[in-house]
């Protein structure tokens, strides 16, 4: 059955109808998200605000795996690597359209690899429990290269099978602000917090916010109110408290993206410990490989960091030691950068190994709530520890999360989901309308671009039902057409404009600005040869 429209105007009005919430987060990125849903599952009146779109700023950019962390494994963190199993394991079950096991292979170029690694990864499958997915398995030289047949040869003694989980992050976001509006909740995108209400003793009763597309400006009641910002949340907190001391000590993750002949096959590659002692994956994704990421301490946060030209040259210079072909810089589809919120644990500290991988909630004397730090894998568990912290605080009457195994919108197996193109499973039990809406329009059929299965009918679907708003929007995190490739999201861009112009009731001028500063924005995804 086709679902209503998510009409924007039905949620702005929804700012107006309600005088007051018991709840209201700020940032709509995997955090925000889930402690809105989380709230909403608890029977908490919620409202989600977003500066930009969904999911635009880190929770897009992530290197596309649900996984307990086997650095941290290394690291001897056993409480996070067991909850973060844990978490990937009721993702998994509760989003299967958008989330899937993949297999990587740990290559062994020493004698005491297979062993040492073997043992370490079958701890791992111990701590996931009866949420594993699966075992663990040493594997001989032939069968090593017979999975990845690019891998280099020389010296190459053996490898190791593990299983971790793999998903699209963007798309996982708008299922889930998706799923609070299912849930009777409201959230809005291009809707920006810019000061907080206060009561007379001093407590923190609300926000003002902004609706960026009118400019017309709100003042929001509610009992609680969560900043659940990421790599912003220090600047929330200044607008609480001006002299607040900094929570978050931004990293920042590159990935290239290449065609996937780097590393045909079904397995992703993970060498545990690179020249400098980071973590590097080569990932199957959408038809292209993600190689990533770095870990770099940058001073300041912004919604469209790039990378340095060290982090570019470390990515290929070190994908070259382990692969029969050289990546260059010409092989670059995209290049995609995500700031990491890490808590801060020492202050003045530069050095990532300093700050921990854990999430923080801090409440000020205002009430406040921050939380911060953390990763994709146990956004459920934090937007629980979260509303948890505002029950304890006696912000809102106690009641039970039901998030655990609470299915996010769209949540169906790809084998019910069978007919049409194959990348339309992604849409769970959505395709089965977005398919009729072709039928229905068959001009809607064709692809966005030559190269790509992307179809027409995806950004109307976008415009109707998934809170798309701009071009960037579809073409970043609806359809994923930046992330895979800059220059076919370029030349998709025209007919993405002139199909929003239709939905969203927008002029000639609208359009042409849009293509021009997408473009703009693109140019930023590609690398000089």
């Amino acid at each position: 059955m086709m679902l209503p429209p998510y009409r924007r105007e039905t949620l702005i009005q929804q700012l107006t109808d309600t005088p007051a919430w018991d709840l209201i987060v700020i940032g709509g990125g995997a955090t925000g998200l889930g402690v809105a849903l989380d709230g909403l599952s608890r029977g908490y009146k919620t409202l989600l605000l977003e500066q930009a779109d969904f999911a635009k700023g880190t929770s897009s950019r992530s290197t596309k795996l649900v996984h307990g962390g086997v650095r941290y494994l290394a690291q001897g963190d056993i409480g996070l690597v067991r909850e973060a199993l844990h978490e990937r394991g009721l993702l998994l079950q509760n989003a299967p359209h958008l989330c899937h096991n993949q297999a990587f292979i740990i290559p062994n170029y020493t004698w005491w690899g297979g062993p040492f690694y073997t043992i370490g990864l079958k701890l791992y499958d111990l701590l996931a429990g009866r949420l594993s997915l699966g075992t663990s398995t040493h594997l001989s030289r032939a069968e090593t290269l017979r999975q990845l047949p690019t891998l280099r040869p020389a010296g190459l003694r053996g490898g190791v099978l593990y299983h971790d989980g793999q998903f699209d992050d963007a798309r996982l976001a708008i299922n889930l602000a998706q799923t609070c509006l299912d849930h009777g909740g409201t959230a809005l995108n291009y809707c920006a917090v810019h000061g907080l209400l206060k009561d007379a003793h001093g407590r923190v009763a609300g926000v003002r916010a902004t609706d960026l597309e009118t400019g017309r400006e709100y003042e929001l009641r509610a009992k609680t109110v969560v900043n659940a910002t990421g790599i912003f949340v220090d600047e929330i907190r200044q607008l609480d408290e001006l002299k607040a001391r900094p929570l978050v000590q931004p990293s920042q993750g590159v990935h290239l993206v290449l065609d996937q002949a780097f590393l045909p096959g079904t397995a992703a590659l993970m060498i545990p410990h690179t020249d400098d002692g980071r973590v590097l994956f080569a990932v199957p994704w959408q038809g292209r490989i993600v190689l990533g990421t770095t870990d770099t301490p940058v001073p300041t946060a912004t919604l469209e960091p790039r990378a340095q030209e060290a982090e570019i040259d470390f990515l290929l210079r070190t994908a070259a030691q382990y692969l029969t072909r050289a990546p260059t810089r010409a092989d670059v589809r995209s290049i995609f950068v995500g700031l990491r919120p890490l808590a801060a644990s020492a202050a003045g500290s530069t050095k990532t190994k300093e700050v921990s991988r854990r999430h923080k909630i801090v409440a000020s004397a205002s009430g406040l709530i921050t939380i911060t730090g953390g990763k994709w894998t146990t956004y459920r568990r934090m937007g629980q520890d979260t509303i948890d912290q505002a029950i304890k605080l006696h912000q809102l009457p106690a009641a039970a999360s039901h998030t655990a195994h609470l299915a996010i919108h769209g949540a169906a197996s790809s084998t019910e989901n069978s007919g049409g193109p194959a990348h339309l499973a992604a849409y769970g039990s959505d395709q089965p309308a977005l398919s009729k809406l072709i039928a229905d329009n068959p001009a809607l059929g064709a692809k966005l671009d030559s190269a790509f299965e992307f179809l027409l009918a995806e950004v109307v679907w976008a415009a109707r039902h998934e809170l798309a708003r701009t071009v960037e929007d579809v073409l970043a995190r609806r359809v994923r057409l930046l992330f895979l490739d800059a220059a076919a999201a370029i030349r998709a861009a025209p007919t993405v404009a002139a199909l929003l112009v239709q939905e969203l009731g927008h002029d000639a001028a609208w359009q042409a600005g849009q293509v021009a500063a997408f473009a703009e924005l693109a140019r930023g995804y590609q690398l000089a040869s």
